[in-house]
């Protein structure tokens, strides 16, 4: 009788991962070196583009892995939570959700059309509530918790709202501060270069772009693991 065996760790990562993103450097096997410290990015596909970025930067100092996903929206990864945590001892935790929960939807459950206007995929009120509940699981991890503002939308991108943006960015400000989590200001940092960091109409960064944000997220959390 033939033994089955068992996956191996870099197996089971693989097997976590949507099979459109197998291939992606962002969710290649981090495999960890002993005695250093955990890092987890979660969040969306902002996320996923300085993950290489800040695991260049903290390499020799951290292990660092992102959740084995795009992170989309707070109802998401309220939904995935178990699947993103993992049974790793994590030492640090940054996450952000928020360019996903701002999308507009039409009345069919559709993205919007370009110049179209609809309604949030999550809406404000549910938004905040959700940042609640997921703080409040994340805290179960007792890792440091690092949220990062949500980065700027130009004025006219498809199914976004700069204003938007900034709602959803104080409502999240509010829930973090009532929770005294450090706050990783990404917005505040890239609204001034907009032009230069991403592309025309485009939530999406360049790839220098996304080297800007990977060194701000890493220098904030080098900061948490002085």
């Amino acid at each position: 009788m033939e033994v089955e065996r068992a996956m191996s760790e870099s197996e089971l990562w693989y097997e976590s991962v949507p099979e459109v993103f197998r291939d992606w450097p962002e969710f290649a096997f981090v495999e960890d070196l002993p005695d250093l410290p955990g890092v987890l990015l979660l969040g969306d596909s902002i996320s996923m583009s300085y993950t290489r970025p800040v695991r260049q930067r903290l390499e020799g100092i951290a292990n660092v892995h992102r959740v084995p996903d795009n992170g989309r929206s707070t109802r998401f990864v309220l939904a995935e939570f178990e699947r993103f945590l993992g049974e790793k001892p994590w030492k640090i935790i940054h996450f952000n959700c928020g360019i996903h929960d701002i999308t507009q939807f039409d009345e069919d459950g559709e993205v919007v059309e370009e110049g179209a206007v609809g309604a949030q995929q999550v809406p404000l009120a549910e938004y905040k509530a959700n940042l609640a509940a997921l703080v409040g699981r994340l805290r179960t991890t007792k890792a440091i918790l690092i949220w990062a503002s949500t980065t700027p939308v130009q004025e006219g991108t498809r199914a976004r709202s700069s204003a938007d943006v900034v709602r959803y960015n104080q409502a999240a400000a509010t829930v973090m501060a009532d929770r005294g989590i450090l706050v990783n200001d990404l917005y505040a940092l890239a609204l001034p270069r907009m032009t230069a960091l991403q592309p025309p109409l485009n939530v999406h960064f360049t790839e220098a772009g996304a080297a800007v944000l990977g060194e701000r997220v890493a220098a904030v959390i080098r900061e948490q693991l002085d």
